[in-house]
Parts: structure tokens; C-alpha cells; sequence
């Protein structure tokens, strides 16, 4: 149920008053493992948390944990038990990764019985290191004719007749900010089409639909018709 990831409030005796119980959403770093076995009004509860950094329960809104980060794992859709996700909700993950089947190396490994263990995993980053990390992303200068180049990508996937529905405004803004992080990477404090061109894949292929059944990609057939200035 929502409540089970939101929280929910509980009559205290002892008190007499309603405590409010923290639900599993109040966390820096969220994993919905296989999302798309939860029903759609389990999902929805994620909505709020994803857009806005907060969640409304019980008509008061509370502040998330900053940063908030929400990674999900799913399965195919024609396995039994799975539900699509609404748009709305695919909107809102910055992008979607296809993990595939690990190496023959790892795979053999796990055959043989072999397991990494995770005590052995040592933190990288902490919270406030990620924080200046996403600020340099987000000090990672756009000129002009990049933006121009990103409009010409957006307002094609909108025009009638190629896909169901267009790129949001919150994908552009998505698709900007990956190619800024994309960029940084690179060591550049500026974006470059071809920084956009990478990411295009990972940000806007499940963002959208071709109306043709066309079995190509959509990053595919916009590389295509807009090219690379």
C-alpha cells in the first residue's frame, strides 16, 4: 500500500496522540527493487517524492532527506505480475539503464559459489561530497547554440506522426543535466552536442513511444532526422 512507503500515523497510549511512523521513502538513497510489481496506486506514491523532494500523508507535507535519490529495478513487462509504469512516473527517473546478463567472468564465479561480500565495500563519497559534486554539475556552462541544438532534439519528438507523445519539459531538463554531469566527466566545464548525443539513449528512450511500431529506438531516429550540429 502507499502508506507502507510514505509512513502512516499510530494512535500512542502512552501519549494519547497520533505518532507519525516514517516510511521507508525517508532516505538519502530509496532501491525499489523490481518496481514494476507494485500496483499503480503503490507506485503513485512515489510521484510527490520524486518531483518535489517532499511527501504529503495525512494533509501535511514533509520534507525528504537531501540528497534524494531514487533507483529502481524492474523487470520485462511480459513476465507475469508486472504493471507498466505510467508516464507520469518514467518521467521522473532521470534515466533507464539496461543492465543485461553479467560477464562470463562474474557469471562463473557466481556458479562456482563465489560471492563478494558487501562488509567489503568502502564509501566513496559522502552525503556532503555528492552535494559539491551535483553543484559543479549544475555550474557546467550551456551556450547558446547547444541550447538551440537541445530545443531542435525536444520540439522533434513533438511533432505529429512520429511519436506518441512529445519530450516534457522536465526531460529537457533532464537531458541537459545528464550531458552537463557527462561533460564534467570529461574534465570540461562546458557542454558539447556530442555530450548530449551520449546521453540521449539513457535519458529519453523510455520517455518515449514511436506511433509507427518502428522497432528502432527513438534516440535512434533522432540522431537521425537532427543530427549533430
Amino acid at each position: 500500500m502507499p502508506s507502507d512507503i510514505l509512513g502512516v500515523s499510530v494512535y500512542d497510549r502512552g501519549e494519547a496522540a497520533f505518532t507519525f511512523n516514517a516510511g521507508p521513502i525517508f532516505a538519502q538513497l530509496v532501491l525499489a527493487d523490481e518496481i514494476n510489481r507494485a500496483s499503480p496506486r503503490t507506485q503513485s506514491a512515489l510521484l510527490e517524492a520524486m518531483a518535489e523532494r517532499q511527501v504529503t500523508v495525512e494533509g501535511r507535507t514533509r520534507a525528504l532527506p537531501q540528497p534524494f535519490t531514487v533507483i529502481a529495478t524492474q523487470n520485462p513487462l511480459d513476465q507475469s505480475g508486472t504493471f507498466a509504469l505510467p508516464d507520469s512516473q518514467l518521467d521522473r527517473f532521470l534515466m533507464r539503464i539496461e543492465v543485461g546478463y553479467p560477464p562470463r567472468t562474474a557469471e562463473r564465479r557466481l556458479l562456482a559459489g563465489e560471492r563478494d561480500s558487501t562488509a567489503a565495500i568502502a564509501p566513496v563519497a559522502d552525503a556532503a561530497q555528492l552535494g559539491a559534486w551535483q553543484a559543479a554539475v549544475r555550474a557546467v556552462h550551456t551556450r547558446d547554440a547547444v541550447l538551440d541544438y537541445l530545443l531542435e532534439l525536444i520540439e522533434f519528438s513533438r511533432r505529429r506522426g512520429v511519436f506518441e507523445q512529445g519530450l516534457s519539459p522536465r526531460a529537457g531538463l533532464a537531458l541537459r543535466r545528464a550531458a552537463q554531469a557527462w561533460a564534467l566527466q570529461d574534465a570540461r566545464d562546458y557542454v558539447m552536442p556530442e555530450d548530449i548525443q551520449a546521453v540521449l539513449p539513457a535519458v529519453v528512450d523510455h520517455r518515449l513511444t514511436r506511433r509507427d511500431a518502428g522497432e528502432g529506438r527513438a534516440s535512434t531516429l533522432m540522431r537521425e532526422q537532427v543530427g549533430v550540429i
